[in-house]
């Protein structure tokens, strides 16, 4: 194969040319099929190749390829909105609005921009700081760095990012505090409150995490109670709160929104990925009633726009996702292929090297560790998690490999995402797939 002109994500490394997908399966150039259990990072919902997003698309570029916002809008954009709309918490109906992107980092970028001026348009124009938490990841962009907590991410860029500030992350497995829920009296959300307190409440915006984190801490679920807590706060301070809902919106977890099983309003959602299930570069903002207000009822104008914002294409691609979903009663589908999932992994739990297994619907974290007993994590020179991803490769099945979540540095895991459309003998090709790739690893 000649040089490729691609500026890859890894230089140093050569990829597999893939050429078909075909429902949780994907192709490459040689024929080798791969059980994608990974959804590519989280983002197919739906599975491969499903012809009706295609066709609707098509469809829709042979009518209206393209429409600028500042002077249209079309259709499928606003069906779309609404859809989500209805799909969100109560508080974005009636009034609520969604700003589409073209991903999730994007809809960082314009949350980021919509805060600062919901707070000037409310006049509280010494309120910036969008605090978030160590360990978190937001997006790539600059802004979206600035939010982002992952020690090792941030790094090469610090001198261009600023930082506004950054609470300790909700992971009962490796406890910044260590202590133990409930004993711990939620004190990763009560560090949001003294953050508040100590850097002065006048200046803090906004808070966004996470609800399930995903690729930095591997699925880490939040114990009862932390969800809620965090929403107090935040309302007693008039700080909003945004929930990055890029990788958990649009089903994965097994309600629409993670927010859901917790019952909290955030003022701001944002989504990605499953939205168009990687048919289609999409992601959006959506804005609750009284951000929406705040705006309306002063300037009128956002200060901010993309050129492909609210792309009728992409669009469309999110509405054919969308029926797609319903018509096939995928949400409902996610909570017992979850189930089916979970089950195939309970095996892997008793080996020495598998720290946990965690997560909700159809995301899941394995975690490895060095030494089980006293939670080690393996060095970063190991590369635990990249070797296990190449045996499970080997194996046939495609997962989703991190490392950092213990210290940014330190702490491998795979993250598990596959389409709501994996069947139960698929589920336990992935169990069988990683347990060969724990005996290749580790042959001792």
């Amino acid at each position: 194969m000649p040089t490729s002109g691609l500026f890859s994500r890894n230089l140093k490394k050569t990829f597999p040319i893939a050429v078909r997908g075909e429902g949780c399966w994907i192709v490459d150039e040689s024929g080798r099929r791969l059980l994608d259990a990974a959804g590519q990072a989280a983002v197919l919902s739906i599975g491969h190749g499903v012809a009706e997003i295609g066709n609707a698309m098509a469809q829709q570029s042979g009518q209206l390829a393209f429409a600028h916002t500042s002077q249209f809008h079309t259709e499928p954009a606003e069906k779309l909105a609404a859809r989500l709309l209805a799909l969100a918490p109560p508080n974005f109906r009636n009034g609520g609005r969604v700003y589409f992107t073209s991903g999730g980092s994007e809809a960082t970028e314009t949350a980021i921009k919509l805060v600062r001026q919901y707070q000037v348009e409310t006049g509280q124009p010494e309120r910036y700081r969008v605090v978030s938490r160590r360990q978190s990841y937001h997006g790539s962009t600059l802004g979206a760095m600035a939010v982002s907590g992952n020690v090792a991410r941030r790094a090469p860029y610090v001198p261009l990012i600023p930082e506004w500030g950054h609470i300790a992350p909700c992971f009962c497995y490796h406890c910044p505090f260590e202590k133990t829920f409930p004993d711990c009296g939620l004190a990763c959300a009560e560090d949001l409150e003294t953050f508040v307190r100590e850097h002065q409440t006048e200046t803090a915006a906004a808070f966004i995490f996470e609800p399930l984190v995903g690729a930095t801490l591997g699925a880490a679920v939040p114990p009862e109670g932390y969800a809620k807590r965090i929403a107090e706060i935040c309302r007693k301070h008039g700080i909003l709160l945004v929930a990055d809902e890029v990788m958990t919106g649009m089903g994965r977890t097994g309600k629409p929104f993670a927010v859901q099983h917790w019952g909290i309003e955030p003022d701001i959602i944002l989504v990605g990925k499953g939205v168009a299930s990687g048919y289609a570069p999409l992601g959006g903002v959506l804005a609750s009633a009284h951000v929406v207000e705040a705006i309306g009822g002063g300037s009128g104008a956002f200060m901010h726009g993309f050129t492909y914002q609210a792309h009728p294409v992409c669009t469309t691609a999110g509405n054919a996702v969308l029926d797609y979903l319903e018509t096939h009663k995928l949400f409902e589908r996610v909570d017992s292929a979850g189930k089916n999932l979970r089950q195939a992994l309970v095996p892997l739990e008793k080996h020495p090297h598998i720290g946990e297994i965690r997560g909700m619907g159809l995301l899941f974290g394995v975690e490895f560790l060095k030494d089980k007993a006293a939670r080690e994590p393996f060095m970063k020179s190991d590369n635990t998690a990249e070797k296990m991803r190449q045996a499970a490769m080997d194996e046939g099945v495609l997962t989703y490999p991190t490392q950092g979540c213990v210290d940014g540095h330190r702490g491998d895991h795979l993250l598990l995402a596959p389409p709501f459309t994996i069947s139960e003998e698929e589920c336990k090709l992935v169990g069988s797939a990683l347990a060969a790739a724990l005996r290749k690893v580790f042959p001792s």
